[in-house]
């Protein structure tokens, strides 16, 4: 699932494969983009912010830096290869940029948000975010001073506003307030120690990144790497009681209702 971990991950695929490297051509598959041609321009870096993607380039001959920003929503994927191979991530009608070089090509699937902008307006796409769990800014104070400015918020859909802090998705929201026994509908104003919630989801989303596997529980087997995530139905790895499933604002929520007692 593209959450932070993932994304992070990615930059540092794309990194490896076309860092330094002088593209050959670029196909973007998106009408805002379609007449856009990289071919002589060099990828500087690949970098994450939270759930964003920020491959930045020097344009041909000026060296003038710009950055093509993607985020990958829930279904977005970057995928490189080596020249000729087959491109085999996703079904072709998914693709939206093609960048070619002599010694890789990255093709981007079902990408949301591409836009290609100054590298110095960086900010217009991503300042809106707040600290990155995973990036060089990670501040866990300030992320609890950003989520307790709304204490009427239920803290399920809090951990999810990236303005708060950018990197948590619907999984690790899940699996931190099992872990810190709070249910995912208590008024933030009610949630104890938000400064250990945000540090622990910061501690799963390192010790995940490097790898594709998600895992919350220390276990990287089928079927073991989550408490409650995905576990509609199935028994709480604490106390057996029954995982329960339901919505909270636009998107699911697993919970067990014993550990992670209702709010008052």
């Amino acid at each position: 699932m593209p959450e932070g971990d993932t994304v992070w991950n990615t930059a540092r695929v794309l990194h490896r494969a076309l860092a330094g490297v002088r593209l050959t051509g670029s196909d973007f598959r998106v009408p805002r983009l379609a007449v856009t041609d990289l071919t002589g321009w060099t990828v500087r870096e690949s970098a994450s912010r939270g759930k964003h993607l920020l491959l930045r380039l020097a344009a041909a001959r000026t060296d003038e830096p710009w950055t093509l920003h993607s985020h990958l929503r829930m279904d977005g994927a970057w995928r490189a290869y080596a020249p000729g191979e087959r491109w085999a991530g996703r079904p072709a009608h998914l693709i939206r940029v093609v960048l070619r070089s002599a010694t890789a090509v990255a093709v981007g699937y079902h990408l949301h948000e591409l836009a290609l902008v100054p590298t110095a307006d960086e900010h217009t796409l991503v300042g809106h975010l707040g600290p990155d769990l995973l990036g060089a800014d990670w501040d866990a104070d300030e992320a609890a001073r950003r989520l307790a400015a709304n204490p009427a918020a239920t803290i399920g859909e809090a951990l999810l506003d990236q303005r708060n802090l950018a990197g948590v998705g619907n999984l690790y929201k899940c699996e931190v307030l099992f872990l810190r026994g709070v249910s995912p509908w208590t008024p933030v104003g009610a949630v104890p120690d938000l400064g250990g919630t945000v540090t622990l989801a910061q501690k799963l989303l390192a010790a995940n990144r490097g790898r594709w596997t998600q895992s919350t529980t220390g276990s990287l087997h089928r079927g073991q790497t989550s408490y409650v995530y995905g576990r509609r139905a199935q028994p709480c790895r604490r106390c057996g009681t029954a995982i329960r499933k339901e919505e909270l604002g636009d998107r699911v929520t697993y919970w067990c209702p014993t550990c992670q007692p209702a709010p008052p």
